[in-house]
């Protein structure tokens, strides 16, 4: 579910490409996960009261198996499409948004700077964007997604929990909400971050430890070079 959830962050990373972004992108994720709350709500006690919390967790479709058991068999095929298709629509906004973010760490040079190229038309950064849907691929040809999506997850929850530590030191003039919410997103990241698999957990570490490793030595090029 948090997986689920993870998009909105993503609205964040459009800033740049979108007028008044102080105003509009605010705006922007409390209406989507206002709609996602509501439509997940409505997904969720659908399959439920039609297959019962036993039937849900036995089921590796439960949306298909809940229209099979409604006794609305014709409504399998379009369920499991829209299901791909919503699944797809996640993937792109998630290539969309890691794309963003490359763009900014390549602008930073912790990544090459050939990931910082901006097309010159359509505004946005294509390099960035071509080199995560390849990465993508080869994830989705080589791995298994459910240990992907816990390894991600760990990932997304270790940066919401630093993200929230530094909303902790914003001025006042400069808060949009109380400091008691940013509290509660750490204590909330640090939990669930708990309940992850040990192996996306161990994972996930080891990949953040090579991070740590492959700034430190940018950082040390980068001084030791003259200015």
């Amino acid at each position: 579910m948090f997986f689920a959830f993870a998009g909105y962050a993503r609205i964040a990373t459009l800033g740049e490409e979108v007028r008044d972004p102080e105003r509009t992108i605010p705006r922007a994720i409390l209406t989507a996960l206002t709609i996602t709350v509501l439509i997940y709500l409505a997904v969720a006690v659908s399959i439920l009261v039609v297959l019962g919390p036993n039937g849900v967790a036995a089921s590796p479709a439960p949306l298909a198996a809940a229209v099979d058991a409604a006794g609305w068999v014709w409504a399998n095929l379009p369920v499991r499409l829209g299901a791909a298709a919503a699944a797809l629509g996640a993937l792109l906004a998630l290539i969309a948004g890691v794309g963003r973010t490359t763009l900014a760490m390549a602008r930073n040079d912790d990544l090459p700077a050939w990931l910082a190229a901006v097309h010159e038309r359509h505004r946005v950064p294509h390099h960035a964007e071509i080199t995560v849907a390849g990465l993508t691929c080869v994830l989705i040809l080589l791995t298994d997604l459910r240990g992907a999506i816990g390894f991600s997850s760990f990932g997304v929850l270790l940066y919401y929990l630093i993200a929230n530590v530094a909303a902790y030191t914003q001025s006042s003039d400069r808060r949009r909400f109380p400091r008691i919410l940013q509290l509660i997103g750490v204590a909330g990241c640090g939990t669930l971050m708990l309940t992850l698999p040990l192996s996306a957990v161990l994972g996930g570490t080891l990949v953040f430890a090579v991070g740590i490793i492959y700034r430190a030595i940018r950082v040390h090029i980068r001084r030791s070079q003259p200015s």
